[in-house]
């Protein structure tokens, strides 16, 4: 039952769109529907609603994820329940982000919040790293535009890379959750589908 708990609190504190909320505070109330994707996240944070507003909402919506998973292993150790209900603890504040209760389960992509779910499971470091490297690979190296397939590319092969570190199966089934509620908000997007477009580095 405890580690039910922790399910729902992550997927309600997933539910906390901090975009929405800094935006109230910073009065950009109109920032989101302004936007091309209509994304409540750091990057329309950042980019509509100024400086601070976009750093609180980062480290908001890092923390959403971050605490519900580093306070249940914190607190599940010693118990053989841990692997089992990991997972669900992992994918429940993504899931939220994505499908939030308070927003009529139409939420953001949820991409810092997966990071923020991964760093949870520190001192493990390689899933957080693996995802970071993609991203920053097919955004700087292997250029992918526009952003939604960047992303795609980014999940799916840390997904793989997933898939080789053997002894985190738990941590794969976790993240495959992850990728799954990131992949279907990102297709229930109202973002119009832009050709997808791959340049090498040297190429810009």
């Amino acid at each position: 039952m405890k580690a039910a708990g922790y399910v729902l609190c992550g997927y309600l504190s997933g539910s906390v769109l901090y975009a929405r909320v800094f935006a109230r505070i910073f009065k950009k109330e109109n920032m989101i529907e302004n936007s091309k994707d209509k994304n409540p996240g750091t990057a329309n944070a950042f980019m509509h609603g100024g400086f601070w507003c976009g750093v609180l909402t980062l480290i908001f919506d890092l923390l959403k994820g971050f605490l519900p998973v580093f306070l249940y292993i914190i607190d599940s150790r010693g118990r053989n329940d841990v692997s089992v209900w990991l997972p669900f603890v992992m994918a429940a504040p993504v899931v939220g982000h994505a499908f939030p209760l308070f927003h009529h389960l139409r939420g953001g992509k949820g991409i810092a919040t997966t990071f923020g779910s991964l760093l949870g499971l520190l001192p493990v470091w390689q899933p957080a790293v693996a995802l970071a490297v993609f991203f920053i690979f097919f955004s700087l190296i292997l250029r992918i535009t526009p952003h939604f397939q960047r992303t795609l590319f980014a999940y799916l092969c840390a997904l793989v890379c997933m898939t080789c570190m053997q002894q985190y199966r738990e941590i794969l089934i976790g993240f495959l959750m992850i990728t799954a509620a990131v992949g279907i908000r990102m297709f229930k997007s109202p973002e119009k589908r832009e050709k997808m477009r791959v340049n090498l580095l040297w190429m810009f």
